[in-house]
């Protein structure tokens, strides 16, 4: 190795490396003789190589690395789709040209600053953090840079979260009624068992239990693979529940274990736009027409842990039923345990029992599904 000055006044280090030589002005004799000390500690531990480690962009290792092997293969069409829109917002055109060992814990704290300035909310800004941090550690663990840089810098602070609603068996029941055989199981298993909406369109006639669903499965946009979380778990199925599912077994002509449970009209597994018209044109007016405040199939779960909770099971219970960390549970419906601190304990299937007498002497079951 040697160091010499430039023409320009500046410093060059040159070495040799894989049988090439090598260069690189550094500014200062004393940068010169620091970078040249830093190459013979490197040519001794056998790692030169990463001397040139990091010089891809964010956006080249996200196209090529990232998404590829990351993204496409482990997550869901639908956060996919998030992933690719948050990224195309609001990192790619302020971080995306950046190499990758310029991004410093630093610039991601002035990225996320900035956003909020902009008047990109603090939620959006708490997901593109998370989404930034996800591609960055896979750049670690890639060898192309030695830390996460936006693992060091705190999201910014959601200052009150919007309170959970969960509607209660006497509108959930309403709402049964005013549906078909088919649709109103679904809304049984969604509101009463607390499947996502994704899980309950995967699961077939094996999957019930005498007293549990098995929640292995989710249809993505027609595909049924594993959950959302990876992994499988047994949800509670309440006696009112394993009636409207043998109901509608017996009205579709009591199909074969392995046949679903919710098949789409015609049969076969829903499509992303099966499920967006059946919410537009089925679910939306059905809840418009009876003044009900829900918008979303997907928040008819809220509606199995208020019961549940109601019932004084622990939130570690309800939790693992959800599908969710306790810690997740607790944070999304801390409110609703605290408001029934010191209630009387009211048991689920016979306030699900009680709202049927009160509110639906009989589900139509004339309706085709």
């Amino acid at each position: 190795m040697s160091l010499e000055r430039t023409s320009t006044g500046a410093w060059r280090v040159r070495w040799r490396e894989a049988g090439r030589n090598r260069a690189k002005v550094v500014g200062t004799k004393a940068d010169a003789r620091l970078f040249d000390a830093e190459v013979t500690r490197r040519q001794r531990m056998g790692e030169l190589s990463t001397l040139d480690a990091g010089k891809v962009t964010l956006d080249a290792f996200a196209r090529e690395t990232w998404w590829p092997q990351h993204v496409r293969p482990n997550l869901e069409r639908s956060t996919r789709e998030s992933y690719a829109g948050t990224w195309d917002r609001h990192i790619s055109r302020n971080l995306g040209g950046y190499p990758l060992r310029e991004i410093t814990a630093p610039i991601v704290r002035r990225w996320a600053d900035d956003l909020i300035a902009a008047g990109v909310g603090r939620q959006a800004v708490r997901r593109a953090k998370a989404v930034l941090q996800s591609c960055l550690s896979r750049a670690v663990e890639a060898g192309l840079i030695q830390g996460n840089p936006a693992q060091s810098v705190r999201p910014p602070r959601i200052e009150q979260q919007a309170r959970v609603q969960a509607i209660g068996p006497g509108d959930i029941e309403r709402l049964r009624a005013a549906l078909n055989p088919r649709d109103a199981a679904l809304v049984s298993v969604l509101a009463y068992a607390g499947l996502r909406p994704g899980e309950a369109l995967a699961l077939r006639w094996s999957d019930i239990g005498a007293a549990t669903v098995l929640v292995e499965r989710a249809n993505d946009d027609g595909q049924v693979k594993r959950t959302k979380t990876g992994r499988a778990r047994s949800a509670r199925l309440m006696a009112p529940v394993r009636a409207d599912l043998r109901a509608w077994r017996l009205a579709s002509g009591r199909p074969g274990d392995d046949a679903l449970v919710f098949p789409k009209p015609g049969g076969g597994a829903w499509r992303e736009h099966d499920w967006r018209n059946w919410r537009r044109t089925k679910f939306q007016p059905a809840a418009r027409a009876l003044g009900l405040d829900i918008r979303r199939p997907y928040d008819l779960r809220h509606a199995a842990v208020s019961l549940a909770l109601h019932e004084g099971r622990s939130v570690v219970e309800v939790a693992a039923w959800l599908g969710h960390s306790p810690a997740m549970a607790l944070s999304t419906y801390a409110h609703v345990v605290e408001e029934l601190r010191g209630s009387p304990q009211i048991d689920a299937e016979e306030a699900i029992r009680q709202a049927r007498a009160q509110h639906v002497p009989a589900i139509n079951e004339a309706t085709a599904p």
